[in-house]
């Protein structure tokens, strides 16, 4: 770990940390949030991509399915975030050498980065395209792409508790 390894010592060694890792109750309960909140995360990106993908929702604006469920996976991503960020704390030295979690956290930057090109240049004239059964060849590689993602982002999340 090199120039991480006092800082992974640090929290480690800190008294929120040994609170988690001595707790009967305290991780088990935020790593079920972290389920739950990842839950939401995924469904409310999931009906945006299928309706890019023009597979569901294809009776409602791009925009519109948009509006409604981002706030919800905002909150819901955050308090993911968060919770993620205390499991992590119970054992930081684990975590960082473990290839699933590393891995979690590639595949969270790539959905980052197709988030931004979305954003940023697939979502342009969206008034356009994105009205009831339309879509375009973009919108939907890029929530195809969102869907592989973030099942894969799931599915190493799993996967750290097994390693």
């Amino acid at each position: 770990m090199g120039l991480l390894q006092p800082l992974v010592d640090g929290i480690g060694n800190s008294s929120l940390s040994q609170a988690i890792a001595e707790s009967a109750y305290l991780f088990p309960a935020f790593e079920s949030a972290h389920v739950v909140a990842l839950g939401i995360v995924f469904g409310s990106i999931a009906a945006v991509d299928l309706r890019l993908l023009n597979l569901r929702f294809t009776d409602q604006n791009v925009m519109s399915l948009t509006s409604r469920l981002l706030p919800f996976t905002w909150i819901a991503f955050i308090f993911a975030a968060l919770t993620g960020v205390l499991m992590f704390v119970a054992d930081p030295g684990r975590y960082l050498e473990n290839l699933p979690f590393q891995l979690k956290f590639l595949l969270l930057a790539l959905a980052g980065v197709n988030m931004a090109i979305n954003h940023f240049m697939v979502s342009k004239n969206m008034e356009q395209w994105g009205q009831p059964g339309r879509s375009t060849t973009a919108a939907k590689l890029s929530g195809a792409a969102s869907l592989i993602l973030w099942t894969l982002i799931i599915f190493a999340g799993r996967w750290i508790g097994f390693s």
